[in-house]
Formats: structure tokens, C-alpha cells, sequence
């Protein structure tokens, strides 16, 4: 498997508290294509966001990989706010690479 050449995964976490779950979460954003997540919009529904990133469970979660817990789109949304602020600030030397 290629490995993604963003590294959010390993982000410093600011202090809080991280289960298995918030890793695989962030791992999940490390492999979305950039092009993707760009388009992403904070002012979609709930209902755009599941349907744009076409991972979600009828139940409304997040289908991801070894996960603890459920990810709900409250949580998705907090999340990727802070995984395309990552990709912001780290963009221009990740893809100098």
C-alpha cells in the first residue's frame, strides 16, 4: 500500500485525550485526495457531506477501520476543519517533495 504524503495521523494532539478511533479518523483524512478535500464545505448539510464523502453508514456513521467507537458527521466535521487547516499550513512543502 502506498503511504499518503500527508501525515496528519501524527499531528501533535494540543494536550487532549485520543483513542484509536480519533487516529484512524485522522488517517482516514491523510489518504483523502487533496483535489477532494478542497471542495469540502462547511456550510453543506449533514446530509451533502455524507453524501460527498460516500463513507457513511445508513445509520448516519463513518465507516472507517479499526474503530472503537462510532464517527458521527459532528464529529467528521470538526475533524476535517482541522485536517484542511494542516494541509494549509504544511501544503507548499509536502508537495516540494
Amino acid at each position: 500500500m502506498q503511504q499518503p504524503i500527508w501525515n496528519f495521523e501524527q499531528e501533535p494532539w494540543g494536550g487532549a485525550a485520543h483513542d484509536e478511533t480519533d487516529v484512524n479518523l485522522r488517517a482516514y483524512f491523510d489518504r483523502m485526495p487533496d483535489e477532494k478535500m478542497r471542495q469540502y464545505s462547511p456550510e453543506w448539510s449533514d446530509e451533502r457531506i455524507l453524501e460527498w464523502d460516500g463513507n457513511f453508514r445508513n445509520d448516519g456513521a463513518l465507516m472507517i477501520a479499526c474503530c472503537e467507537r462510532d464517527v458521527d458527521v459532528d464529529e467528521y466535521r470538526r475533524v476535517i476543519a482541522q485536517a484542511i487547516a494542516y494541509r494549509d499550513r504544511v501544503r507548499r512543502q509536502v508537495l516540494a517533495r
